[in-house]
């Protein structure tokens, strides 16, 4: 019985973490078509204005939505899960109520903050009308948010994978031509577009689900206070994490240049962006999984190290994969004017070993709405990786961020499997340390692969460490999942 039900928790795992990597497998190829038409016709320059505009929205984003995305994920799927349906009804009216409020609320702040942001963020030219421009997206954002929450809570896990397809050919079909025919006068108007698309996608599946009303009454509004209170946690997360991407941008574009930006945003984009299509099940499968589960121990335990071990597992060959396809990946991807990004890149694919590890353990004080906790974890990191991206880049440039970037995730794994322990009692398993101590090493060969330059030893000899990087996590997956052997009845009908 033991056994059926491990095999039954690593296939499910396997499951939507493969149905939700395969979504943003598909919308990476059209996002790496975007990205590779979006950098030739803007460039280096114009990568970073789209960069550093989109740091600033999210910013007033998280600073204004109250967490709704992720608090009312957990409200909603506590109902779901007692078939209250009254209950759940009365969640998605509050839930909308409130993100109709934050929506408001975000686009006044970045019409009234838009000077304060001209000047913190630029040292050339006036954009403040830039960023008034860009306040109905904040407003989309927030709206969207809310949408999404209800989705997820209601395990709408289908129709959330078609609004992610849907949303990156839109986003494709509608910016290149904004960028072609506008060239950098085009960032705003195609940021809005792009806004509205996704929100359009979202409310159309959602209203579907659960019709719209929205009620501003304070006998409704009063009703979600239990959820505003976990969500001002990820309110304050939320800040400090834009507001560490934020500084780091403007540090960077003030010490170095805007090509510098566009630089880091593009190495940064290939490591944290195109690898996290595994990662992608975190929120829509794993987290409320998570906050189904009562109390603390085994159950827990068990729950974070299974998920951990198939993200380590999946993640791994790719890391390799992206090591040594790297010099000519990120020229297909960008352009030839990117490479002086590559050795941040390489260097920075280490600390997505370490996130492989760390995500499903920070998970654990969100699925248990402890919101301090959360809280603290975040605070310690995002102070953290600013300061050695800026140490790192003083030092040794680009190469040196992506040098701050592995070093702040090594020491972000020790401090929260100490903290998680003793607030919550978990325990890494065995196997996610040998996992673990397996695959690093060809992370590593491959990154010493790195320092030949004769083409003839070097792709032969990164083809047998990717191969055999794939083969460990096949080996270990069709011994701990039924889904090879049914995967093999279906090729035989």
């Amino acid at each position: 019985m033991e056994k059926m039900e491990k095999d039954s928790s690593y296939s499910h795992i396997l499951k939507y973490t493969g149905i939700f990597g395969s979504v943003q497998g598909l919308n990476i190829m059209v996002g790496i078509i975007r990205n590779k038409l979006v950098a030739m016709i803007l460039g280096p320059n114009g990568m970073g204005l789209v960069s550093i505009f989109n740091s600033t929205i999210k910013l007033l984003s998280d600073s204004t939505n109250f967490g709704i995305g992720m608090s009312g994920v957990k409200s909603i799927s506590e109902k779901c899960d007692k078939g209250d349906s009254e209950g759940l009804r009365s969640a998605v009216l509050q839930i909308r109520s409130w993100s109709m409020l934050t929506a408001f609320f975000g686009m006044f702040l970045c019409v009234l903050l838009s000077p304060l942001l001209n000047d913190w963020t630029f040292n050339w030219g006036d954009h403040t009308l830039h960023f008034v421009f860009l306040s109905p997206v904040v407003a989309l954002m927030a709206i969207t948010g809310g949408e999404t929450a209800i989705l997820k809570g209601c395990r709408q896990l289908k129709n959330l994978a078609k609004i992610s397809i849907y949303y990156v050919l839109g986003a494709l079909l509608t910016s290149v031509p904004i960028y072609y025919f506008f060239g950098e006068s085009g960032i705003v108007p195609s940021l809005f577009v792009i806004a509205l698309i996704q929100m359009l996608l979202t409310i159309a599946c959602s209203y579907r689900l659960v019709p719209l009303r929205i009620s501003f009454k304070k006998r409704s509004l009063e009703g979600g206070f239990s959820m505003i209170r976990l969500g001002i946690a990820f309110v304050f997360a939320g800040i400090m994490g834009s507001g560490a991407e934020f500084v780091i941008k403007s540090f960077l574009n003030n010490t170095g240049s805007l090509n510098v930006v566009g630089l880091f945003n593009a190495g940064y984009m290939m490591t944290m962006t195109y690898v996290g299509m595994v990662f992608s099940a975190m929120e829509t499968d794993y987290y409320p999984r998570l906050s189904a589960i009562q109390g603390t121990g085994k159950t827990l335990n068990d729950c974070v190290n299974k998920q951990i071990e198939v993200c380590l597992l999946l993640v791994s060959p790719l890391l390799v994969l992206l090591m040594t396809g790297l010099p000519i990946l990120l020229p297909l991807l960008y352009s030839e004017k990117f490479l002086p990004v590559m050795g941040m890149v390489q260097i920075s694919i280490f600390a997505m070993y370490m996130r492989a590890i760390t995500l499903p353990i920070s998970y654990i004080s969100l699925g248990k709405g402890d919101s301090t906790s959360y809280l603290l974890m975040e605070a310690c990191f995002d102070i953290a990786i600013v300061l050695l991206i800026i140490l790192g880049y003083r030092l040794c440039g680009l190469t040196g961020i992506g040098v701050g970037i592995t070093i702040c995730s090594v020491l972000n794994l020790i401090m929260l499997l100490i903290y998680m322990h003793w607030r919550f009692e978990y325990k890494i398993s065995r196997f996610v340390i040998q996992f673990a101590l397996t695959q690093i090493p060809f992370g590593c060969a491959a990154y010493l692969l790195t320092y030949i330059h004769n083409p003839l030893i070097y792709w032969p000899l990164g083809a047998i460490v990717t191969v055999g990087s794939m083969w460990y996590s096949i080996k270990v997956l069709k011994s701990k999942t039924h889904l090879w052997e049914s995967l093999k009845r279906r090729m035989k009908r």
